[in-house]
This record gives C-alpha cells, sequence and structure tokens, in this order.
C-alpha cells in the first residue's frame, strides 16, 4: 500500500539539524531532477528579490521566503513530517504516532514535493517555498520536470498492492499513476451533508483526510483494492460511497482541529 499525500504550503522552518543531503532521500532515481531544480530555484532566489517573488508567486509579506530559498542547500534539515504543518498535517499527526503504526507511515506514507518529487516522512529536508504550478526560468513548469520520472517510482513504491491517492489536483498534476495501476487507484473526496445537501468544504476536507489517514495506520490494515479499502474505512467508523475507484466519505459534523 501507498499512500500519496499534498504538501502543505506552510512549514516549520528547522532551527538546527545538518544541512540537507540529497543523496540520503528516498526515491533515489529521482535525485537528479531535484538537484536541478534546486540549483534553479537558489539561483532564482540569489538574484532579483522582486523577480523570484513574482516568479514564486510569493506576496509582499512572503518575501523572507526567498532569502531562506536562497540559502537552501546550507539551511538546516527536518523530517519532512515535522517540517510540512498545514491543516492535512496537523490533523494526521504523524509524530505523535505509536511505534508501530509510526513504522507502518515511514513505510506507506509518500509526500509529493513540487523540489523533491517523493518524500518519505522521514526524509530530512529544509522548509522550502516552490509550489506545484510555478514555471521556473529556463526550466519551464515545475510539472513538466515530474512527469515522466514520478509514474516509475510511484509503480515501484506501490508494487501489486493499492495505490490510495490523496494530492491535490496541483500536485496529482506532477505525475498520474501509470495506467498499469488504473483499478488499484484509490482517490478520495469528503463531503460535507447538511439539510439533504452535500459540498466539499477544503479546510475540513484536509482535516478530514488527515484523521483517515491516521486511522488507517493506526488499524494496521492493509488493504489491497479499493473495495478492501471502503469496508477498511468502515470498520473504522466512516461512512463511505464508492463511484468507480473514488471513494466520497460522506459526514455530517465539521470539525476543523
Amino acid at each position: 500500500m501507498l499512500i500519496l499525500l499534498p504538501p502543505s504550503e506552510g512549514k516549520t522552518r528547522p532551527t538546527t539539524g545538518a544541512p540537507l543531503d540529497l543523496e540520503g532521500l528516498s526515491f533515489p532515481t529521482l535525485t537528479a531532477t531535484r538537484a536541478q531544480l534546486l540549483r534553479t530555484l537558489v539561483k532564482l532566489s540569489n538574484g532579483n528579490q522582486k523577480r523570484a517573488a513574482e516568479v514564486l508567486g510569493l506576496g509582499p509579506t512572503q518575501a523572507g521566503a526567498v532569502a531562506v530559498n536562497a540559502v537552501l542547500p546550507d539551511e538546516p534539515a527536518a523530517r519532512a513530517d515535522e517540517v510540512y504543518t498545514g491543516v492535512l498535517f496537523s490533523a494526521l499527526d504523524l509524530p505523535t504516532l505509536d511505534g508501530p503504526s509510526r513504522e507502518r507511515a515511514d513505510r506507506s506514507v509518500a509526500i509529493a514535493s513540487a523540489l523533491f518529487g517523493l518524500l518519505r516522512p522521514g526524509d530530512r529536508i529544509p522548509a522550502y517555498r516552490l509550489s506545484g504550478t510555478v514555471s521556473l526560468p529556463r526550466l519551464g513548469t515545475v510539472a513538466g520536470r515530474w512527469r515522466a520520472p514520478l509514474p516509475r517510482v510511484m509503480a515501484d513504491a506501490t508494487g501489486d498492492g493499492l495505490l490510495i491517492d490523496l494530492r491535490s489536483g496541483t500536485y496529482t498534476a506532477l505525475g498520474k499513476p501509470p495506467a498499469a495501476l488504473e483499478e488499484r487507484t484509490a482517490t478520495m473526496r469528503v463531503l460535507h451533508e447538511h439539510d439533504g445537501r452535500r459540498k466539499v468544504v477544503s479546510h475540513f476536507n484536509k482535516a478530514t483526510k488527515g484523521r483517515i489517514v491516521r486511522g488507517l495506520l493506526e488499524s494496521g490494515a492493509e488493504p489491497r483494492t479499493v473495495d478492501e479499502l471502503q469496508t477498511t474505512l468502515a470498520d473504522l467508523g466512516w461512512t463511505v460511497e464508492r463511484a468507480g475507484t473514488r471513494l466520497d466519505v460522506v459526514v455530517a459534523e465539521v470539525e476543523f482541529s
């Protein structure tokens, strides 16, 4: 089983620790692309600061992120599951899992990244700023750099198991699952039902997915098909409806924490 998560734009900047070691990251076939993107990002961030901010889509209050990007190779690195601090990761709260569940997370979870492609939770990274929608000078779109290598890595990491793809559209664009995995790829949508009407609430959608992944890891379940995943989630107390390979999790109460 491979669970694909989106990254979070919000990150906690490590204050201590060894700097980034590209060779030490998981999925080593991605090293060359990571190095190319890192070099380009650092060069851009060391140039005209205003232009760099515009290219990266950063506003006036985010100017400090350009300065951090400029020295990324020397920045302290920490576990990815400690650097990413968005809504999904707060709800998932990987650092507080018990030992066996944390081991399952390190083995089963991968986090999409515009800079690194895919990461395991234990991979040590600095707090960078690069969105999947960015087009870098001379390299073009970030998505274009990953579109070829990522599907191969997904296939290898999934093996003959189930791929649970919880990435947002921006990060799905970095590389879609290969055709061979189509029937074994589950996607998920969280719907809030109120007065007979259903809608997607972005913040709640992320928090619920975080709680769902945490429950899967704590349960020790290893579903191998979309049907088995639906059954597992129902056993964990979720209301789940299936539409092809997509699972709709229907929730009546909106909880944001």
